[in-house]
């Protein structure tokens, strides 16, 4: 079918550029720019303001593709520029006053993501492009799941094998370089053929974006499987693939060489801040220390507190948690599903939520953290959230401060049955107030009646003088009025 692009796209072999933040102050934006080309193929011109040429380092040759990144710095504009080939891109990097922001999550669904004609893939991708034509963004935050890799059970015989043995030969398999070579290869192809849709590339190229990985971007349910999954040597090679991938395609760097970006030097957490005029952006790492019985490791917990310590006075703090930090009681559905074994099959995606009663302490300290760095240090927080395929919002009310929850997903993923939404609310309903006298509450959008909409969405933050608001754009709905955050 003609409108059917199941395909990469690209221009004679090349993808991109993607643009990624590295942040900025009142006079210069830092940025980098990925480009992937056919391997010895030199790359195109690249030029910053009509004027300097940029020479890029390679960060890795892979499957006879050369990825390279481009680091440049641009002057505080609102017309600022850049040119790769023959095609200008023009960047909004004036963050000292008025600004705004997107965010997305969810850029894809679990089965037949790219047998959708790109039209309907894609149309809140067309939207927010048009958005960005009238009132251009100055940054694209990704809260999680921008891939959907869910496929990669499926890219090589040997784990496709692997799925139908037992525990005991899954645990003697070894993770062979040919099977390591498939999934590896699965993960960047599929990167690719997500960011060269037009749609998606034409923002990618003019809105620098931030990015932290979510489940989806490994494999469903990562880290909230049984343990002995996790710890075969085939889930094992798995994930250090989807982490490659990872580093390149949505870090924009080399998996061997973090200098600069991540937080932690071992890159045992991949958890990252990145300072603006006035704000700072925070994005722990849930997932690549994951386990059924924690949502961060030691490194991510270590460094979260670390940075949150360091950031500038009276930054606005907009802290992406991949997964929403205030949501519905999940216990008493953890105890029901625990007393129907057919249903068990859904535990791990109770386990991947903050409220599950696995990681209830943790989820106590996550919130008592926040709480500290609004109260003691006196930091507006926002946290910014997706995973969940619908879009709503909460508060946490701690010493007299508001902390928003703003939750927006998926750009791309089908929403759920209205019935879903509803069950979902019903749990908000009944409530869970983990820390005595600073309630958590789910609230519906404003504008709406249910505290879930289950229709596809993006978010957009928008700071005017020194007040932020937010407003969701809801397919076939439109935009929700201000809310003030």
């Amino acid at each position: 079918m003609a409108d059917k692009q199941n395909s990469a796209i690209s221009t004679n072999g090349t993808f991109g550029p993607f643009l990624f933040a590295r942040g900025s102050d009142d006079k210069t934006a830092r940025l980098a720019a990925l480009v992937v080309t056919q391997e010895g193929d030199d790359p195109a011109e690249f030029r910053i303001m009509d004027q300097d040429i940029v020479t890029p380092a390679k960060l890795a040759t892979r499957f006879g593709r050369d990825y390279w990144r481009y680091d440049f710095e641009l002057p505080i504009a609102s017309d600022a520029r850049y040119s790769f080939d023959t095609e200008t891109y023009h960047v909004n990097t004036d963050m000292t006053h008025d600004l705004r922001i997107g965010f997305v999550s969810c850029n894809g669904q679990e089965d037949g993501d790219l047998d959708r004609p790109l039209a309907d893939r894609n149309a809140l991708w067309i939207d927010l492009g048009h958005e960005h034509e009238k009132r251009p963004f100055s940054l694209l935050l990704h809260g999680g799941d921008q891939i959907y890799a869910d496929g990669v059970w499926e890219c090589h015989p040997d784990i496709v094998a692997w799925q139908k043995v037992q525990k005991r030969q899954k645990l003697a398999t070894d993770f062979t370089p040919d099977m390591h070579d498939g999934v590896l290869k699965f993960y960047l192809e599929h990167y690719l053929e997500i960011y060269g849709q037009p749609q998606i590339s034409h923002m990618l190229a003019r809105v620098p974006s931030l990015m932290m990985w979510d489940d989806h971007d490994i494999f469903d349910g990562w880290g909230s499987h049984k343990k002995w999954f996790h710890d075969s040597m085939v889930a094992k090679g798995i994930f250090d693939c989807a982490r490659e991938a990872f580093c390149l395609m949505q870090l924009c760097t080399a998996p061997d060489d973090l200098a600069g970006k991540i937080i932690d030097r071992s890159g045992e957490s991949l958890g990252w801040r990145t300072d603006f005029p006035g704000f700072s952006v925070i994005a722990p790492d849930l997932r690549s220390e994951r386990t059924p019985h924690a949502i961060m490791g030691e490194h991510g917990w270590r460094d979260m507190i670390a940075t949150l310590d360091t950031v500038p006075e009276h930054n606005r703090i907009l802290l992406m948690s991949s997964v929403p930090v205030i949501g519905p009681r999940l216990s008493l559905v953890e105890a029901i599903l625990h007393l129907m074994p057919s249903a068990q099959k859904y535990e791990d995606d109770l386990r991947d939520q903050w409220q599950s009663r696995w990681h209830r302490k943790e989820w106590c300290r996550f919130l008592e953290t926040l709480e500290e760095v609004a109260n003691d240090r006196n930091h507006d927080i926002t946290l910014l959230s997706g995973e969940i395929h619908v879009a709503t919002r909460g508060t946490f009310e701690t010493g007299g401060k508001t902390i928003h929850q703003l939750v927006a997903s998926g750009i791309s993923h089908t929403a759920p049955p209205v019935a879903f939404a509803r069950a979902l609310g019903l749990l908000a309903w009944i409530g869970d107030n983990p820390l005595p006298g600073r309630p958590t509450k789910l609230k519906p959008l404003p504008g709406r009646f249910g505290t879930y909409c289950a229709a596809r969405n993006y978010l957009t933050l928008d700071r005017e003088d020194e007040n932020w608001r937010a407003n969701w754009h809801l397919e076939n709905i439109g935009w929700t009025p201000d809310l003030k955050i």
